[in-house]
């Protein structure tokens, strides 16, 4: 039975992830630093094992890899998921805010990977993906930090996949656009969605189901000859370019 780890498991795209991970028949280690969610999520949840812990702390992450090292021996698959949102303005960004970012959505994939890599080669070599986002291939205003932290993740993303890949690692990465998760209906008004629907050729949210569905292709065989890629399921958000709506109509 293969297994995986899957980071900012307890909801979103991370939980339809593990979910779909299950129904292929995996075993899945679920890790949140939200442990009431991340316990919520497990619940009822065969061949899942809750692992609480923030992928931003180097203590966290090395108990991580004992963790998995004892239950699993062994790792087919990590998804580093984990990432937090902060929007605002250049000139109010705080170096803590910007420090924030950076350390959970940049240094959590990093510290992860570099601590689990033997694992992942132990049998021959596992597959890694990194959640990044369209704001890092693309810019636009209020994402100074996390733009720039997803565009960094991707760098990385290239960087491992050119270094762990002698070991049969393969590293790739999903960068979604526009997705219905909680998070984008609390904070995109009914204006800020009919711009998006505007500048998507699919005219509408991708689904936390349809980023996990890119994320299983590239962790199993199927996608056995992909590795440094940036896969974009966005709807068309990228290829749009500037937009400009209006020729549309």
């Amino acid at each position: 039975m293969k297994t995986a780890l899957v980071t900012g498991a307890a909801r979103g795209i991370g939980l339809a992830t593990a979910r779909g991970l299950l129904d292929r028949g995996w075993r899945v280690a679920m890790l949140d630093r939200d442990i009431p969610a991340l316990r919520d999520a497990v619940k009822g949840l065969d061949n899942a094992v809750s692992v609480e812990a923030d992928v931003s702390i180097p203590g966290d992450v090395n108990a991580v890899r004992s963790q998995l090292d004892t239950q699993f021996g062994q790792l087919d698959g990590l998804v580093n998921n984990a990432g937090v949102a902060d929007f605002g303005p250049i000139r109010d960004t705080s170096f803590e805010r910007w420090r924030t970012v950076m350390a959970t959505n940049l240094d959590g994939p990093f510290l992860m990977t570099q601590a689990l890599t033997d694992l992942l080669a132990r049998e021959g070599g596992g597959s890694v993906v990194n959640i990044t986002s369209i704001s890092g291939l693309r810019a636009s205003t209020l994402r100074v930090a996390y733009g720039t932290s997803k565009a960094a993740l991707a760098q990385l993303t290239l960087q491992q996949a050119v270094e762990l890949g002698e070991l049969g690692i393969r590293v790739n990465a999903v960068a979604p656009g526009p997705v219905d998760t909680k998070l984008a209906l609390a904070v995109h008004t009914p204006e800020i969605r009919a711009a998006y629907h505007d500048a998507l050729p699919l005219n509408r949210y991708g689904s936390e189901k349809e980023i996990a569905a890119a994320v299983l292709f590239l962790l199993n065989d199927e996608a056995s000859f992909v590795t440094g890629q940036i896969l974009a399921a966005d709807g068309g958000f990228q290829a749009t370019g500037i937009g400009l709506p209006a020729l549309r109509d």
